[in-house]
């Protein structure tokens, strides 16, 4: 079990890929701490990890704000002990369209949940981790604005591209503290984010090496890998899980 008895946040934890990973992690032996805005749904998602026997308490809320990513840890400690991983999942595409016609609402709408969510979550589970002597933090990003620029994607690209750019400055920052942080970079992956047109799921198969698109189970095993003990030596890493999308064109 390469998660055996490790107090794991989780957020974005409602949906796709958090809600994938929440359930794998679980099955590995994580205690969890789900975090996402929708309470409904982070209760069923709970609720099936319960049934199978795991440990897990869900808080609902938004992730761009500071109080929040305090409860979230607080939450791990104090049920839990304390905090050794987080997955900070959490993330929107925001209003697709041209930079000199987008909204500076929608702008700070997805900087704020893609990016400064991430320095919240930071902020705050940097000490719990150094009071546990060390541990693990996983950014999901993308590859759209490092690999690869796609129109009307500026907000989301930037936010994404960000997180990359924090990922490394806290591994430089705390690999002394036995503080891993590392980036994920999914390719195009089955979940609300992606609707479920199947032209536009045709259309996005196409970019990637592979000809298909990620199942959520996909990338929440490269999630775990990094924050498993499998991954000691992986830190401040921008870790592309994109199906050859980086690479491929054809």
């Amino acid at each position: 079990m390469l998660l055996r008895e490790k107090t794991i946040v989780v957020t974005g934890a409602s949906s796709g890929i958090g809600a994938a990973a929440a359930k794998m992690f679980s099955a590995q032996g994580a205690k969890l701490v789900l975090g996402a805005r929708r309470e409904d749904r982070l209760k069923q998602i709970a609720d099936e990890i319960v049934q199978i026997g795991g440990r897990v308490e869900i808080l609902a809320g938004d992730v761009g704000r500071d109080a929040y990513a305090s409860c979230l840890v607080d939450l791990a400690e104090d049920r839990f002990g304390g905090l050794d991983a987080a997955f900070n999942n959490a993330g929107i595409i925001g209003e697709m369209g041209p930079i000199a016609e987008m909204s500076e609402d929608n702008w700070q709408s997805v900087i704020q949940t893609n990016l400064t969510s991430g320095f919240h979550a930071a902020k705050h589970q940097i000490p719990a981790l150094k009071r546990r002597g060390g541990g693990s933090i996983v950014f999901t990003s993308t590859f759209v604005g490092h690999t690869v620029g796609l129109p009307g994607m500026a907000a989301y690209a930037a936010s994404k591209a960000g997180l990359i750019g924090m990922t490394q400055v806290l591994a430089v920052e705390h690999g002394i503290d036995k503080i891993r942080v590392n980036a994920l970079l999914p390719g195009g992956t089955k979940t609300e984010m992606a609707g479920d047109d199947p032209g536009a799921h045709e259309w996005i198969s196409g970019l990637h090496a592979l000809k298909r698109m990620a199942e959520p189970e996909e990338i929440a095993k490269a999630a775990m890998f990094l924050l498993s003990d499998q991954s000691a030596f992986v830190t401040g890493s921008a870790m592309i899980v994109d199906g050859g999308n980086s690479i491929n064109k054809t």
